[in-house]
């Protein structure tokens, strides 16, 4: 054990190396950040979004990967509204990026809110986040049939269901949760997905659709229980999380007779009118971030899908999102125009 030990730890270190190496290495950029730079993340302390966008500016910390600081600022006001309008706003401002979830569709469509995704520079997409229904571990529920069977029997509005904000991501996957096995939920709204999984811990609510990286710790320490996940896919991940699972021994909801499927994106954005030299500088910082063994650890304790996009592909990926966003929003009746 010792020797794989070592090697794996070797391995780690060579990787790391590699990509200071790579730091070192990489020609003079035309343009790099001459003053702090603002990393906002438009959602409250504790959720997905938070975690990822603090590890990615520790990742940028260990390996020096900006000459200046990283400063990380949580703008969670109006459903991310507050967040997302701040970069809107700073036109031309290199020195201000921010992290994206499906707030970026679902905000400005159930408010109004004068913002598109399109008001922004697109960087990349970091990943693609999934969903998971969870129970509290002391329940009796073994699977997502039982636990849907006993929402039904109990009747409309008598179980609680915890997620983050209103007419977001949660509450969507909620909506069609409801219309996909004819049960009906009392949602209950939190600030972050870490908030959520500690509201489950307690007992205060019945389910969550929390994200994995928002309850992974609460699993492997035997408090929640992991139901289904909302993909056509079980999580690739073999490698044992808590006692006795993986991710991938969580079976999908479409197996569990609940044909309900939703994935989040995770990306980064800068202001509008930026120039190219200094779109290519973030461009490049992420490409350096995705090759550490940091980044690569988190995605698979997270459970995420990794995939890395930019340029054209990742703006017709933001088009077609968006139209689905639009078509599963006025299918919960949540598109401000309904009001």
């Amino acid at each position: 054990m010792k020797k794989i030990a070592s090697l794996v730890l070797g391995r780690t270190k060579v990787v790391a190396a590699a990509v200071l190496a790579l730091a070192a290495t990489t020609p003079a950029l035309a343009w790099e950040p001459t003053k702090p730079v603002e990393f906002v993340i438009p959602a409250g302390t504790g959720g997905g979004a938070d975690q990822m966008g603090r590890l990615l500016q520790g990742i940028v910390i260990k390996y020096k990967l900006m000459k200046e600081p990283l400063i990380v600022v949580n703008k969670s006001g109006g459903a991310g509204a507050e967040g997302f309008l701040a970069v809107k706003e700073a036109k031309g401002d290199p020195h201000k990026i921010v992290i994206s979830l499906s707030n970026l569709f679902t905000t400005p469509m159930a408010t109004g809110v004068p913002f598109n995704w399109k008001d922004m520079t697109p960087v990349a997409m970091l990943a693609l986040d999934q969903f998971v229904l969870w129970t509290n571990a002391t329940e009796p529920y073994k699977n997502a049939g039982e636990y849907i069977t006993a929402v039904k029997t109990a009747g409309p509005s008598k179980f609680k269901m915890a997620g983050t904000g209103s007419k977001q991501e949660d509450q969507i996957i909620t909506v069609a949760l409801e219309k996909a096995t004819g049960t009906k939920f009392i949602y209950v709204p939190f600030k972050g997905g870490g908030e959520v999984a500690v509201q489950l811990v307690g007992g205060h609510v019945n389910s969550t659709v929390n994200n994995p990286i928002e309850a992974v710790a609460q699993w492997r320490a035997g408090k929640l229980r992991a139901l289904c996940v909302f993909d056509d896919e079980r999580m690739p991940f073999k490698a044992k999380v808590t006692d006795t699972q993986s991710w991938n021994d969580i079976p999908t909801c479409k197996e569990a007779g609940v044909p309900t499927k939703y994935t989040m994106l995770r990306g980064i954005f800068m202001p509008p009118g930026v120039t190219p030299d200094q779109l290519a500088f973030y461009k490049d910082l992420l490409v350096k971030v995705a090759a550490t063994p940091e980044w690569k650890e988190y995605m698979e304790k997270g459970a995420f899908n990794p995939t890395f996009m930019t340029g054209d592909a990742f703006a017709k990926w933001l088009t077609e999102a968006e139209a689905t966003h639009r078509t599963l929003m006025a299918d919960a009746g949540f598109l401000a125009s309904n009001k």
